[in-house]
């Protein structure tokens, strides 16, 4: 029977390793974590992209064109897309790539002043409702309702007529014909949260209302209305513009996008660029957001 000679060199065992040396593996930071969720999804990738173009046409659009978007050569009225002119110039000789450009800050300031309107009106009666109930519930809720039955641009029209013309106005009348829908869900939140614990304990304890209210219910009831907030950005993204495009909105001049659709509609037939580059532009800024909103949505459930 053969004998199996081990060899001392075999049986020696492997110097440990300093405790020293050993290096626990780092966990991802929570931006880490996102970037990674961010770069698996292409479609939120060019969204983002384009709504930082967008934020950098608000901020300084002198960047992206040195033409003037308020005067122009009459002598270039409505010539094509070029290299010179890469949206073309419209019936007055002015560049509509600047036009566009410089359009930005009016929409986006008109937009942000709509979705905020919405956003506090509307959580400030959806909190009133689900926190103080009884005949304030009835009072509000049958408020909400009645504007809910009535269209939305429809509602914005009537308001306009009673603030007057001018984009500031048409921002605040579609901010104030889209309170009912930021003040149903924070009612219904509000509801969730007075029942909780933690809220019962504050009471219990002899807090006062409004330090309930505010330490307590806002703080654990505003999530859900902020991420509608990001969906409503691109809703109000259309009513304003389809306001000034009715002519509701900031006077002439003022390159405000839906102003500029309105003002190449006489010019279809044979200028199709002075409606067709504003209208991506609102498009485009409407598609972005909504998937970034869902995008947020998503991740907040996660």
């Amino acid at each position: 029977m053969a004998t199996t000679i081990i060899s001392p060199q075999a049986t020696e065992v492997a110097p440990a390793v300093p405790a020293e040396r050993v290096r626990p593996v780092a966990e991802p930071t929570a931006l880490t974590r996102a970037a990674r969720w961010v770069a698996r999804q292409p479609g939120l990738l060019v969204s983002i992209a384009f709504l930082a173009v967008v934020a950098i046409w608000v901020i300084a659009p002198a960047l992206f064109t040195a033409a003037n978007p308020l005067t122009g050569d009459v002598s270039d009225r409505l010539l094509p897309p070029s290299s010179a002119h890469l949206f073309g110039t419209d019936a007055l000789g002015r560049d509509l790539y600047a036009r566009v450009v410089y359009g930005a800050g009016y929409s986006i300031q008109a937009i942000l002043i709509a979705v905020g309107v919405a956003l506090v009106v509307g959580s400030l009666l959806g909190l009133a409702a689900g926190f103080f109930g009884r005949w304030v519930d009835d009072v509000l809720m049958r408020v909400v309702d009645v504007v809910l039955a009535i269209p939305a641009l429809l509602l914005s029209m009537a308001l306009i007529t009673i603030l007057g013309y001018g984009l500031v106005n048409v921002a605040i009348a579609v901010g104030l014909a889209s309170v009912a829908n930021f003040a149903r869900l924070m009612r219904a939140d509000v509801l969730r949260v007075r029942t909780s614990l933690y809220v019962e304990a504050a009471r219990a304890s002899g807090c006062r209302w409004w330090t309930i209210l505010f330490r307590h219910v806002l703080p654990n009831s505003a999530g859900s209305v902020v991420a509608v907030a990001a969906l409503e950005f691109g809703t109000a993204v259309l009513a304003v513009s389809a306001l000034s495009f009715l002519g509701y909105g900031a006077p002439a001049p003022t390159p405000e996008w839906g102003r500029l659709v309105s003002e190449g509609r006489d010019f279809m037939a044979t200028a199709w660029w002075l409606v067709t580059f504003p209208g991506i532009v609102i498009t485009l800024l409407v598609l972005a957001t909504n998937r970034v909103a869902r995008a947020l949505e998503k991740g907040g459930r996660q």
